[in-house]
This record gives structure tokens, sequence and C-alpha cells, in this order.
């Protein structure tokens, strides 16, 4: 048995059902679990003192594209929007190889771990012609290594520009290839038991770049095998001419006529909703996983969350990809979020502890989960502690549950606990060699851009 003691913490926001914030209280775990939460010391295998600490539930990251890290900051396409982005992008992308694949998922996940994130999904669908079959499982292998809780999809994409789509030939593939390793993804690696560590979701991109049959298709497939269905929706106006003009329906409609909608499906974005579409979002507990970061980047919109909150629409939190937002940090998420919206709708805008609520029961939430997402007994132990200390915090610890809204946090967290192992000690990640990744990674990102 395995069991860490983090004691006498200044503060600890537990972002429970009462919304509870506790002071002087110490947490105690047992094999990845919170056993209990109090007063009373424990006998532990390590003991952090966290007196001059917050304590925060582990924040989850419900949309990302890891292997992006590594055309982040690229000058050819800062100004523009997503389908010409794309487009320009996906002549890069084509020469990703699996060891691009690994080293890019170990940064997009240090990045995550060092600002607070414990659990992450991630939509990847590239495969490009030539590349073995095998990216996803070296995803798993980098989640492992590193030590984070990962949720990964089988993506991809099956209308290429000659059928009428947006991406290449060079990264398609057909509907009977992507089912077959879907297959046999979910068999090898999605673990449905509470506190799992590694979980599988079917994850076609997007209405212009899949065919209907594969939507229709992995909709069957995923609840056959009772696993969650992911894709974008309703990032741009671009995406809702093209469906009108293709099937002569929305976006929203489109998916509807193919199965996806219900409360095992949740989509990256959901700018460019009517009032009925939230409505049956609402009433069928479908999921949005919000990305302002990255919205304002591409200059997409801004997603109706404070709307979506009042109706009841499951929401969660996500840094997109590292190309469309340039960072890996959902800390900084948090702030923006809470600014962006209190910029566009004022007094109804979400607080910050709304906001960080999103990022961690929220996000729980959209992945389907009841056993993360706040600092209770029962839980998962998943956590990070901030230090105080700092110049920055003078004068800012009057309500921790808003800090990371209305001050935010801008360096790396003090702890960042997963599983009930400390994977970041005082800013630095603990189970892998980070000065080494940067070199190899690096190195990488050169070999990419100059193919």
């Amino acid at each position: 048995m395995k069991t860490l003691l983090i004691k006498n913490l200044k503060a600890i926001v537990t972002v429970d059902d009462q919304d509870q914030v506790l002071f002087g209280q110490n947490i105690y775990i047992e094999d990845g679990e919170i056993k209990y939460i109090g007063p009373e010391g424990r006998k532990a295998d390590e003991i952090i003192d966290g007196s001059h600490h917050y304590a925060y539930p582990g924040l989850v990251n419900t949309h990302h594209h890891f292997y992006q890290t590594f055309t982040r900051n690229l000058p050819k396409v800062q100004n523009l929007e997503l389908f010409n982005w794309l487009k320009t992008l996906y002549r890069i992308w084509e020469n990703l190889d699996d060891e691009m694949v690994y080293y890019s998922t170990l940064t997009a996940l240090g990045d995550l771990m060092k600002y607070g994130c414990t659990t992450s999904f991630d939509h990847h669908y590239v495969f490009p012609s030539g590349t073995t079959r095998t990216l996803i499982d070296t995803q798993f292998a980098s989640a492992s290594e590193i030590g984070m809780r990962f949720h990964a999809s089988r993506g991809s994409m099956s209308r290429s520009v000659k059928d009428g789509g947006l991406p290449p030939d060079t990264v398609v593939q057909t509907t009977d290839e992507i089912l077959e390793d879907s297959i046999r993804l979910i068999d090898k690696y999605h673990e449905a038991s509470r506190f799992s560590m590694r979980q599988v979701a079917l994850a076609p991109c997007s209405p212009f770049s899949v065919t209907e049959d594969l939507m229709r298709e992995s909709a069957i497939l995923a609840r056959s095998k009772g696993v969650r269905l992911h894709t974008h929706l309703c990032e741009t106006i671009d995406e809702e001419n093209y469906t009108l003009g293709k099937v002569g329906l929305r976006p929203l409609a489109y998916m509807e006529s193919l199965g996806w909608i219900g409360d095992d499906v949740w989509f990256a974005h959901g700018i460019h909703f009517n009032d009925t579409e939230l409505k049956l979002l609402a009433d069928t507990k479908t999921g949005i996983a919000h990305c302002p970061i990255s919205n304002m980047k591409l200059s997409s919109g801004i997603a109706r969350i404070p709307e979506m909150i009042e109706l009841g629409i499951p929401v969660g939190l996500a840094v997109d990809g590292s190309a469309s937002n340039d960072g890996s940090n959902l800390l900084e998420e948090v702030r923006v979020a809470y600014l962006l919206h209190r910029l566009n709708s004022s007094s109804k805008a979400p607080s910050g502890y709304d906001i960080l609520k999103l990022a961690t029961r929220g996000g729980a939430a959209v992945l389907g989960r009841n056993d993360i997402g706040s600092l209770e007994v029962g839980k998962a132990a998943d956590l990070f502690l901030i230090d105080t200390r700092s110049l920055s915090m003078v004068g800012a610890l009057e309500d921790p549950k808003s800090l990371f809204g209305t001050v935010g946090y801008h360096r790396p967290v003090a702890y960042t606990v997963i599983n009930g192992e400390v994977v970041v000690r005082d800013g630095r990640l603990v189970k892998i060699d980070e000065d080494l990744v940067v070199v190899k990674a690096q190195a990488l990102v050169e070999k990419l851009n100059n193919r």
C-alpha cells in the first residue's frame, strides 16, 4: 500500500457539491484514492507540508491535438482562419512519424501537468500514409511514462479533397481501416473501471473531413463497445456553409441525423449554435469542450457559455491543439475564459470559480467520469498545489476559489499529484528527464519543418 499525506494546507478548494473551502486541514491518500480530509494527522510513506499552499482538484482537459506542439508559432499561419490554416498545416502534418508523435505527446502532457492538469483527452486524427498503425499505441506509452491519466481518441479522416473534403489524400484512410483499428484499440486499451488511467473514444475529425458512413458506423461501434464519441462541431461559419451546401442541414442537425447526439457525445468548440440547438443539447445532455484561446486566435467566435451553463449543458474547458493555441496551459485557459465572457456578457458571465468548475467537475462530466474533478473522500487522488509565497500572490489571497480567473497563476505549480503519485515537484516533471525531452523534441521539430 502506497500512502501520501499533504498536511496543514493553507486552503483546500474542494469543488464539491457544497463548494467548500477548508482551511488548515490534511489530505490523506492510499493507493491513488483520497481516504481522508480533515484535521487529524496520519502516518504516510511521503508527507508534504502544505502550510503555505492552496490545493485544487486536478484540471481536466477535454480537447487537444498533442502532435501540434511541433507546429507552434509558425509565421505562415498566424493570420489565417480555420479552413486555410488547416490546408496549410496539413502539408506539414503529413510528414509526422511515430517518433514525432511520441515526443510531441510527452511535450504536450508535460506542459499540461506543470500547470495543474491531471487528466487529458487527445484528439489524434492524422495518420499519414506510410506510418505504422500504432500512433495511438505510441501515445499510450508516452502517457504511461510521464504518469498522466489519459483519454485517447481513435480519430480519423476519410473525405479528402478529391471527395469534396479539406484534407489531402496523404492523411485519409478508408472506413474499413479506421473501424478495424478502432476495435483493436478499444479492446487493447480501454478501461472502464473506476480510477481508470486510460480510456478510448471514437473521434472522426469533422463534418468536412469525414464521410457520412464513417460517422454513422463509428456511432454504432462506439455504443456497442461502451465508449464515448467526439468530433469538432460548429467551430466556424465556413463549416455551417459546408454542411448546408453538402447535405442541406445545419451542422448539429446533420450530426443528429447520423446518430451523433446524447450523453455519450461531446463536441469541440460549439460556437455557432442557435437557441433551438442549445435546447436540444440541454435536453440530450450532449457535451461541449470550450476552447476560448483557440477560438480567439483563429477568429472563430465566442461560444455561448453563460447560456449553456444556465441551460445545464455539460461543458468542459480545453486548450485545443497547440498550433491553434500555441500553448498547453489549462490554467491560462481559465483566466482567458473568465475575461472573455466578462467582456462579452458582463454581469451574466460566469465567475472565476464557475470557470474553475468547468475545468474540473465540468470536464470530468464531459468525459463521462464521476471519480475525478473534486477533492472528496472516495475520489481519485488527482490534485495540484500552488505556493502562495510569491510577489504575484500579494493581495490576491482573499478568494482562493476565483484566483485563477481574476488574478491568474503564471508559473508552474508547486506539486501535481495524479493517482496518488507526485508527478510534478517544485515545478519540474518527476518521472521523465525534462531537459533531455526538450533537446530530442526540438530536434524532431526541425526535422519535421525541414521535410
